[in-house]
């Protein structure tokens, strides 16, 4: 079986370059063909990957990165129906965090990989719509506040790591306003006034926030997360609850299990796993068991 790899040279603060050499002697150590895909841009490497797999040059395609490089396998193997390696080293893992993959070893990470290229784990994708046209994402889909500090936090190159993340929330603070959502949750029809409205397929995002401790990647359903319209000092207040998964008790906080969900607030901006995707109107939607991932299943983990 022949792999395709696509490194981010700039994953894990720059680290991304060495890891490249790392992965491919590892590979070679273990007797794993490797299409080498990196290239100078996402778009070169995408279109790299369309042809290999145009061509059935490949058998699976892996990754090299943070959640965005697991946001850009996804997109490229779900319709071709091929499976996914995580090799995860960059500074934002929740993906792999969630699957319960290495992070930061990428020689272990590598042996993981060739170890269940026969032994694919089945899992649960989104597809959604958005301004942007339709994709899939693997962990997260956000509008709103958090949408917008991603947008804020992607724009700094300094500090690296979650601490970006949570400088950019109270920067974007200090101007930000509920928003009047539109939502049709599995059918119905619902009006609210939000901070922000993610739906997940997974436990965290944001570098480690249990932002719906109870979503699993496998149960068929995806977790609508909802935080109801407070002032900026409550929001505040509850934030540091939301790395230990604590905030869920909070009146304002609302999960709940969907199918399918439509958001639609004013053409608010949309990040999925943490990627600019577009503005609202969006439509998401679980497909089950739309993506293999190259990794145990979950009571081996344990």
């Amino acid at each position: 079986m022949t792999v395709g790899l696509i490194v981010n040279p700039t994953a894990g603060r720059g680290k991304g370059r060495s890891y490249h050499r790392v992965i491919l002697d590892e590979f070679a150590k273990l007797g794993v063909d490797v299409v080498d895909l990196t290239s100078r841009s996402v778009e070169e490497a995408k279109a790299k990957t369309q042809v290999a797999v145009a061509n059935q040059q490949i058998d699976a395609l892996v990754v090299a990165g943070g959640d965005g490089m697991v946001h850009l396998g996804v997109n490229l193997v779900v319709d071709a129906k091929l499976p996914l390696g995580i090799i995860a080293c960059g500074t934002g893992n929740d993906s792999a965090r969630a699957l319960g993959l290495p992070i930061n070893d990428v020689q272990w990470a590598t042996q993981i990989v060739a170890d269940h290229i026969a032994l694919p784990r089945t899992v649960d994708v989104g597809a959604a719509e958005s301004t942007a046209g339709k994709f899939y994402f693997f962990g997260s889909i956000s509008a709103g506040f958090d949408a917008l500090v991603n947008a804020r936090a992607n724009k700094w190159k300094f500090p690296k790591g979650p601490s970006r993340y949570r400088l950019a929330m109270f920067r974007e603070l200090a101007a930000f306003k509920k928003l009047r959502y539109k939502l049709i949750v599995d059918g119905e029809y619902h009006e609210v006034d939000a901070m922000l409205c993610a739906v997940t397929n997974v436990d965290c995002y944001g570098g480690g926030m249990m932002v719906t401790p109870e979503a699993k990647p496998d149960d068929g359903e995806l977790d609508l997360f909802i935080v109801h319209k407070i002032s900026r000092p409550e929001l505040i207040k509850i934030f540091p609850s939301v790395y230990t998964g604590g905030h869920v008790t909070h009146p304002a906080v609302e999960i709940v299990r969907v199918k399918s969900v439509e958001i639609d607030s004013a053409k608010t901006p949309v990040f999925a796993d943490g990627e600019s995707a577009g503005h609202t109107p969006l439509k998401v939607s679980i497909v089950p068991g739309g993506l293999q991932i190259l990794g145990p299943q979950p009571a081996a983990l344990q």
